[in-house]
């Protein structure tokens, strides 16, 4: 079993002071006082909503012989009230968790390529296609994001965009024993604020977009902006940053790097998009053709950025774009409901004619939480719909920057034909309110809106509703297959309800086209 010697976490953490009982070795470290193991370390961090110091009886309850702290180390050791405790102050204690994980892992980020992947937006798309693309040409690659940690082509549910130190740690000595070679991952602008990626040495970082979003927790977008150029600042001369030009933040994100700037941009002619519809993607960047079934603007943004991600990782610019060629995305990012499919005629069933003459609405959902997203993704399906009515189904979550409600309810109602308002995650908050707050941008809008509380009826609604030639977007949720009231997540999958419904409104339409068809038809 691994340990940290004293000598090691002194060093490492950068020990101000120490008192109390010291121990040679200790076994690995951690911020919650539940998962602390015997003669192991414990580091009371004053986090966002609760303080690390409250848990230090239960903490030393539990085993842990080594608590870190950034207060005084001797009024710690009396609050705790032991003689077998060691108290150690640093002067930086998230940086200090960070370095001793990943050393007790035996640091597997050294034994890893890696990329991170920050922005407002596009996050999981690119890390989720180089993940794709990287498998297609054979490399066995992990994968760390909002959707999943996936070592090679096994993967787990995410529970955060990117995990605290002990768990990175963790799943990447998993990953570099079962023989990956590379990592892509995404890395919000939380944990890096909270430091969480300092032990990381990345080979690649990459920048997609800044815009409205986490202003609850950094309360400025300025804030918000540093946090994300943290990722640029710490890069070395070796690596290479790769940013989104167009965007008005990405001269700012790189000012301080000391790696090679790679960048995108459309507006300065080196990314010339061929052909952007409902059947896919084609641009031309370096003298390459790229082609993805993907659609949308800002899936260009996102292929490109991943084609370039490939080639800093030492694939050839042919090789990327073939891999690309083929790779869906993540799920829940501008992902089609399947229609259902028809059963051929026999005995009394529906027939393939009655699903001819009863079209359905398209259906999408997406993961669009923030407004620039939105925007994005209902311009996409604006452009996608021409004349035929667009309908769009979104909540905002609850306990989560509350200022980009009525943002995202202006933009809804400026775009959409059709508006309904449901509840989203609501957490400790009440929906209603939530929705309320929504539909105070949605005044001066042209679209027809609509409130719903139950998400399950409003997404059923809203296909029930449609026109037959539609299309419909249900926003906010994406992958996730959950919704999360009052600290309990229940099951809710909004790509199954969406068949579901979809599914229902066949068979009525089966069941109405038949009534209605003449006896001689029936008989023959």
């Amino acid at each position: 079993m691994p340990q940290l010697s004293l000598h090691t976490i002194r060093t490492l953490s950068k020990a101000d002071r120490e008192t109390g009982r010291l121990l040679p070795f200790y076994n690995g470290v951690s911020v919650n006082s539940q998962k602390v193991v015997p003669e192991g370390i414990f580091a009371a961090i004053a986090g966002y909503s609760t303080d690390g110091h409250r848990f230090l009886p239960q903490a030393a309850e539990a085993g842990a012989r080594l608590m870190l702290t950034e207060r005084d180390p001797e009024e710690v050791l009396a609050e705790i009230g032991r003689d077998d405790i060691g108290v150690m102050q640093v002067p930086d204690i998230r940086a200090a968790v960070a370095q001793l994980a990943f050393a007790y892992a035996g640091n597997p980020q050294y034994r890893l390529k890696i990329a991170g992947i920050t922005g407002t937006n596009g996050k999981t798309t690119v890390s989720t296609l180089v993940h794709q693309a990287l498998t297609k040409l054979g490399y066995k690659a992990g994968l760390m994001g909002t959707i999943s940690v996936a070592i090679g082509s096994e993967s787990t549910e995410s529970r955060l965009t990117t995990g605290d130190p002990e768990q990175m740690a963790e799943a990447m000595a998993a990953m570099a024993d079962a023989g990956c070679t590379h990592l892509v991952m995404e890395v919000s602008s939380h944990a890096l604020d909270q430091k969480r990626t300092d032990a990381i040495n990345f080979d690649v970082a990459a920048f997609t977009n800044l815009s409205h979003d986490h202003l609850d927790y950094h309360k400025t977008e300025s804030a918000y902006l540093q946090a994300k150029k943290r990722l640029f600042d710490g890069l070395s001369t070796d690596a290479i940053a790769i940013v989104n030009a167009d965007d008005a933040s990405a001269a700012e994100m790189v000012r301080d790097t000391q790696a090679a700037v790679w960048k995108i941009s459309m507006a300065e002619g080196g990314l010339r998009v061929l052909r952007n519809d409902a059947r896919g993607i084609e641009f031309e960047m370096d003298n390459t053709r790229i082609a993805s079934p993907l659609s949308g603007h800002f899936n260009v943004y996102n292929l490109a950025m991943a084609w370039l991600m490939l080639r800093a990782f030492g694939c050839t610019a042919q090789n990327a774009a073939s891999a690309l060629q083929s790779c869906s995305g993540a799920r829940g990012r501008l992902e089609r409901v399947p229609q259902p499919v028809p059963e051929q005629a026999q005995g009394s069933g529906p027939t393939r004619e009655a699903i001819t003459l009863h079209p359905l609405p398209e259906v999408f959902v997406d993961y669009a939480h923030t407004p620039d997203a939105l925007r994005n993704v209902l311009e996409t399906l604006r452009k996608m719909a021409a004349q035929r009515q667009l309908t769009v189904v979104f909540g905002c979550g609850g306990d989560r920057d509350k200022t980009k409600r009525p943002v995202m309810g202006h933009i809804a109602s400026g775009i959409a034909d059709v508006v309904i308002v449901t509840s989203d995650n609501p957490r400790s908050e009440d929906p209603d309110q939530i929705m309320r707050d929504i539909l105070a941008g949605v005044s001066g809008g042209s679209a027809e809106t609509h409130t719903e509380t139950d998400r399950r009826a409003a997404i059923a609604q809203a296909i029930s509703q449609a026109q037959p030639d539609g299309l419909v977007l249900i926003a906010g949720k994406g992958h996730e297959t959950y919704q999360e009231i009052r600290g309990i997540r229940y099951p809710m999958d909004d790509v199954a309800l969406a068949a579901a419904a979809l599914q229902k409104r066949a068979e009525t339409a089966r069941a109405t086209s038949s009534q209605e068809q003449p006896a001689s038809r029936k008989e023959a």
